[in-house]
């Protein structure tokens, strides 16, 4: 089974990425920053709806911050939704703002509110970390899902990716009774395995990605969508870019194996990889530009970096992935690899093509 050894250290944006954020409209100049919103009065724990801790605590601020923080927010949020156009705000309120000493980038996540109709979004700033940044734009290009961020010196600005937690779905819907067709959700996540394999994001477990759900004529369809981007190339064992390994995952992976054939996941690994080498054809230079800035920096340790390219090259059966001295390459390694099949295991189990 995959597992997690250390709590991965958050790494600076360099010259060089800096430099795409601002080619790419990525980089702003924001009315707030993440050390703004640390200058809290005090902190109360927040509850779900079941009275059951959520890990995050709801900030308490001074009169006078709080009147200047909720003002720069609602800021924030007009440039992450509408490219700073705060004509769009007048009725929008911040209802509240967590934080999370638990995760790795020890989020800020902010509840805002629209007065006309009581409907809410989130949205979330982080301090930046170059892992997260090279995931979510490997993302953007390479997924069938867009990701919508900002970066302003070493604040990050995230949207709230919706979708039903993986680990809710697990509870909720994979039961002996569901109403869908099973083979729709494993397909799903052959395909989703397929892609945090190439694109080396780690540690998607069920409390990293959510699911959506697409109803359509008579038919439930769904797509896994990773949220967490902390992971992505550092960790030095292969198995924890491919989710089929994580135990947590194992509801889905034992519906896998009731209703998919070898030859089926064979095939939906092979379209995945098709589609996954279009759009890096279609993302052209930059793409390029990208992989560029990646291979420039370290993400990992030294021992995870080989560790990585050796157990690459025996996965693909291919010997260039040897020549890697940074994860950047390793990256850029992996995109090469996609007319290759490789042998691959079924939790577990040797299949080959």
């Amino acid at each position: 089974m995959a597992a997690i050894r250390f709590k991965k250290p958050v790494f600076p944006v360099s010259d060089q990425l800096r430099k795409y954020l601002i080619a790419t409209n990525r980089e702003i100049d924001a009315p707030i920053s993440y050390q703004d919103l640390l200058r809290s009065s005090g902190a109360i724990t927040l509850f779900d709806k079941q009275g059951r801790d959520t890990l995050w605590e709801t900030m308490i601020y001074s009169e006078s911050d709080r009147t200047y923080l909720h003002e720069a927010l609602r800021k924030v949020y007009a440039q992450l939704k509408v490219a700073g156009d705060t004509s769009v705000i007048d009725h929008l309120y911040i209802d509240r703002v967590d934080y999370c000493l638990y995760a790795n980038t020890h989020p800020f996540r902010v509840r805002i509110v629209n007065k006309l109709n009581d409907l809410f979004d989130y949205f979330y700033i982080k301090r930046s970390d170059a892992s997260r940044i090279y995931g979510m734009e490997l993302e953007h290009q390479l997924s069938p899902n867009k990701i919508n961020y900002l970066t302003s010196g070493n604040t990050f600005i995230e949207e709230h990716i919706q979708g039903i937690p993986g680990d809710a779905f697990i509870h909720q819907y994979l039961k002996e009774d569901h109403s869908f067709n099973p083979l729709r959700i494993a397909k799903e996540f052959v395909k989703f395995n397929e892609r945090c394999l190439v694109q080396l994001l780690g540690d998607m477990r069920k409390d990293n990605f959510v699911v959506e759900i697409i109803p359509d004529f008579d038919e439930l369809y769904f797509r896994l969508r990773a949220i967490d981007f902390d992971q992505q190339c550092y960790e030095g064992s292969h198995t924890i870019y491919m989710p089929q390994f994580f135990k947590e995952n194992s509801p889905i992976i034992n519906l896998g194996f009731k209703t998919m054939s070898v030859v089926l996941e064979l095939q939906y690994q092979k379209e995945e990889r098709m589609r996954l080498l279009n759009r890096v054809r279609a993302a052209g230079m930059q793409l390029t530009a990208l992989l560029d800035a990646m291979a420039n920096v370290e993400l990992s340790t030294i021992e995870n970096t080989h560790q990585l390219r050796e157990g690459l090259a025996e996965l693909y059966g291919d010997d260039t992935f040897l020549k890697c001295n940074t994860m950047g390459e390793i990256v850029r390694t992996s995109l090469q690899m996609l007319n290759n099949y490789p042998v691959r295991k079924r939790m577990g189990v040797e299949t080959t093509a």
